[in-house]
């Protein structure tokens, strides 16, 4: 990331508070558990890659929406949780400008693409439930691949701009950020000048048009579904069709929900403490990432027939 230099600013790096209330005995513990936090987004993510990649049976739409997602959760977690580890397991608070502004220009990146990622799942599921003879056409591996990579590029070329405006800004004062990563309203804050307002509702703007817009979709998506599946005479269909969609749902869920939460706690004036809301923020940051792949695997039928038969051929070999 390129640094606007201004010779105003004379913050060289960030001092990452993390958890402010944390009593440094339990420091170890802290570390100790985002470590694991981060093996199961490791070991979860990477297998869901393998599994679709390797399975033929799982090149569809659906699966490679997946793969998306489970790309997007491991780069999320290999960009923020290797910091906040060495925060507290060796005390390393000091993240320097320029790594700080690549952190969140990827945190907001992926956390954008995310959202957009799960409007194309409920899409995928709307047209495969409301218009189910036109879905070969409409939903292939191709129009699935170039949405998914447009999310990708797009997000990725907008959010330079929102870093970009950021680093026009003043940074002389204050450098500690409560947070446990480096995000855009914790750092917006601590700048100076007229242009800081003006910045951070640009900013929001675009945050609330980029998690509003596709949540309103996939509510949209999913009362349509569910309109169309009570209407159904046949049990048996009724059950395959939420079955399918229920994993979908979960997901959304997980992203949006707390999102919300905060979001409108925010715009109504409810306050929390500090520490409360770093626990929040992570909660809806990581909670998904580590959860995801279990969803995949033990909501998804195909995905979870496919690994009992792979479970009891190796049973069989090994006998």
């Amino acid at each position: 990331m390129i640094m606007i230099n201004t010779n105003i600013t004379a913050i060289k790096d960030f001092i990452i508070l993390g958890f402010p209330g944390l009593d440094p005995t339990y420091y170890g513990l802290v570390s100790t558990l985002l470590f694991f936090t981060y093996l199961v987004i490791l070991v979860g993510n990477v297998f869901i890659l393998i599994v679709v990649g390797v399975e033929r049976e799982l090149y569809k739409p659906t699966y490679l929406i997946f793969c998306h997602l489970a790309m997007n959760d491991l780069l999320f977690g290999t960009v923020t949780l290797p910091k906040m580890m060495s925060r507290y397991w060796w005390d390393d608070k000091v993240i320097s400008f320029n790594a700080c502004f690549t952190q969140m220009y990827f945190v907001h990146s992926l956390g954008a693409i995310h959202s957009l990622l799960l409007l194309i799942m409920a899409l995928d599921r709307f047209i495969a439930v409301c218009f189910p003879f036109k879905y070969p056409v409409l939903m292939t591996n191709n129009i699935v691949s170039m949405a998914c990579g447009f999310s990708w590029i797009g997000t990725f070329l907008r959010m330079m701009a929102v870093v970009f405006h950021a680093l026009t800004l003043t940074y002389c004062n204050s450098n500690i950020i409560v947070q446990c990563y480096c995000d855009h309203i914790s750092i917006i804050n601590l700048a100076s000048g007229g242009d800081v307002k003006y910045v951070k509702n640009v900013a929001v703007s675009l945050a609330m048009f980029g998690l509003l817009l596709p949540l309103s979709f996939v509510i949209f998506s999913y009362i349509s579904i569910f309109a169309v599946v009570l209407k159904r005479t046949n049990q048996e269909g009724r059950y395959k069709t939420l079955s399918t969609c229920t994993p979908q749902l979960l997901i959304s869920c997980l992203y949006y929900l707390p999102r919300c939460f905060v979001y409108l706690a925010h715009a109504t004036g409810f306050s929390f403490s500090l520490d409360i809301r770093v626990v929040l923020i992570l909660l809806y940051s990581l909670l998904p990432c580590a959860v995801n792949p279990i969803i995949y695997c033990f909501k998804t039928k195909h995905i979870k027939e496919i690994l009992m038969k792979r479970l009891k051929n190796s049973i069989v070999g090994v006998k």
